[in-house]
């Protein structure tokens, strides 16, 4: 039985109808020269005849008895899916007096997805939507088509959607009738829930969880050695001989983001080049993340400031990581969510760019060594008897608690935001003939987290998605025109002379750059 982990499960527990737990994107098409009439079909012709390739499209929930554990993917044919309710036109206005509907600007474009990524997907269907932009006009006048997904996170993480995004794309601009055959795959569906009768499906729930329960009982002698491994690594010794614990665990600051939130998001986009961005981590002695961190670390900074919010306490940013191997080729076995999360500190209390981007990157530096010594305990799964009833509950309970009793102006929390980095295809792909353009994520925020900044690389740039309650952050345009200032900022800090006495953000880096260049 292919039946869900504890973490991908743990999505469908924590939804609500204020908490939508799917992920997705906005992405511009160029149509192909001479294109004419509508993309719909076009689309649909091309989902349709990818379907096999595509494991996260062709499944549903199959719920277990009694809600004992667990549910399974069960699966759908692809000749039983209803394309027409999964692949949908968005219906723009038309304007007064003409026949034509009216041509979107992409900001129009990107207020229609906030309105649709907080609306629920169907559970008795397969747990995706495709919609379909005809007409959005591009910044210079170009006429783009667009196209919004959604899939909810129970069945996908980030990087099993970069998976997703190859197998439904092409590197070259093919139309239908000139893409070369892929070869017929194979599936034994004989293990398919439906097939599994209620005493079955009520012992497999039994028989994992037993399981389970043993594995944690065995992996608990080590599991508290690492733990208390990683507790003595936060003792930090400074000057004079004194000794300070520093908790692995901080909590954030009450901020704006830190609040209840309602089904209603707002949604911002931006775009850096890449080349420049990777360079800038050289140039520091960090890593590409460290630059990401730092560039939404100033703009966060510069946003509180228009804000008049307090700066004097450093945000703290949830940064989700991926468990998966490097280079793992077994998306089609493996699409389920795959990750954890950490913490990382923003310095946004620390006024200079550079001092800022040295902390950032010792933070950095220490959530990468405490999660190597954990990583192979980092749970993604737990028993599955009784979860839905018991973590279900537990999780509706404390929302209810959370938004009602005003604990979200008091009650302080692990993080203040989240910060997502995802990898994505370097090279042009292409949908159905028409050369994709853009690569604008979409990902989850939650009570207490109301702002997500998720960014995806792309052909040579890196695409940020700005999400968010619309009470936590009414204009995201403005906090996404930060993220671009911070970027100006950052290419003058990082290439201009340094004035005397000025401190580096790694000497170490510098001095061997200088060497090799002599």
């Amino acid at each position: 039985m292919n039946t869900l982990s504890g973490l991908d499960a743990l999505f469908l527990y924590l939804e609500t109808p204020q908490t939508p737990m799917h992920i997705g994107s906005f992405c511009l098409y160029a149509l192909p020269p001479g294109f004419e009439g509508s993309w719909h079909p076009t689309v649909q012709q091309h989902l349709a005849a990818r379907l096999p390739d595509l494991p996260a499209f062709t499944r549903q929930l199959d719920f277990m008895p009694l809600n004992l554990g667990h549910p399974a993917w069960a699966y759908v044919p692809p000749a039983e899916l209803d394309l027409d309710f999964h692949i949908r036109v968005v219906k723009t206005p038309t304007l007064k007096g003409q026949q034509p509907p009216k041509i979107l600007t992409q900001r129009e474009a990107e207020k229609i997805c906030a309105q649709l990524h907080g609306q629920l997907l169907d559970r008795n269907r397969p747990l995706w939507e495709l919609h379909v932009f005809e007409h959005i006009l591009g910044p210079q006048g170009q006429r783009y088509t667009g196209l919004y997904s959604k899939v909810h996170h129970a069945a996908l993480d980030g990087e099993g959607g970069a998976a997703l995004t190859r197998a439904m794309l092409d590197q070259h601009p093919h139309t239908l009738s000139q893409r070369p055959r892929r070869p017929k795959q194979t599936s034994d569906h004989s293990n398919a829930p439906a097939a599994w009768s209620t005493a079955q499906k009520i012992g497999d729930v039994l028989g994992r969880s037993l399981s389970q329960y043993g594995r944690l009982l065995q992996a608990l002698p080590a599991a508290t050695r690492s733990v208390g491994s990683t507790l003595l690594q936060q003792t930090v010794r400074r000057s004079g001989g004194q000794v300070r614990w520093q908790s692995p665990l901080p909590l954030a600051p009450l901020g704006p983001f830190n609040r209840a939130i309602g089904p209603q998001r707002r949604f911002a986009t931006a775009c850096l080049p890449f080349a420049s961005c990777h360079n800038m981590a050289l140039q520091a002695g960090g890593s590409f993340n460290d630059i990401i961190l730092w560039l939404c670390a100033s703009a966060l900074r510069r946003y509180l400031a228009q804000l008049g919010a307090p700066t004097q306490q450093s945000l703290l940013a949830a940064m989700p990581i991926s468990l998966r191997e490097a280079g793992n080729p077994h998306f089609n076995t493996q699409a389920n969510t795959q990750a954890s999360m950490t913490v990382v500190e923003l310095a946004t209390s620390v006024a200079d760019p550079l001092e800022r981007l040295h902390t950032i990157m010792q933070s950095n530096k220490r959530v990468k060594q405490a999660r190597l010594r954990l990583k192979d305990l980092i749970p993604t799964d737990f028993p599955s008897l009784l979860a839905p009833w018991v973590v279900g509950g537990l999780a509706r309970t404390a929302f209810e608690i959370y938004r009602h009793s005003g604990l979200s102006h008091r009650l302080p929390m692990m993080a203040n935001l989240v910060i997502s980095n995802v990898a994505g295809p370097p090279e042009t792909l292409y949908l159905a003939g028409a050369k994709l353009l853009t690569y604008y994520p979409l990902s989850i925020v939650i009570h207490g987290l109301a702002l997500n900044i998720t960014l995806q690389t792309y052909a040579g740039h890196v695409y940020f998605g700005l999400i968010a309650d619309r009470h936590a952050v009414p204009d995201a345009q403005v906090l996404a025109d930060a993220l671009h200032q911070a970027y100006e900022e950052a290419c003058e800090l990082l290439h201009k002379p340094r004035r005397p006495g000025r401190k580096r953000t790694n000497p170490e880096a510098v001095r061997a750059s200088a060497e090799s260049a002599h």
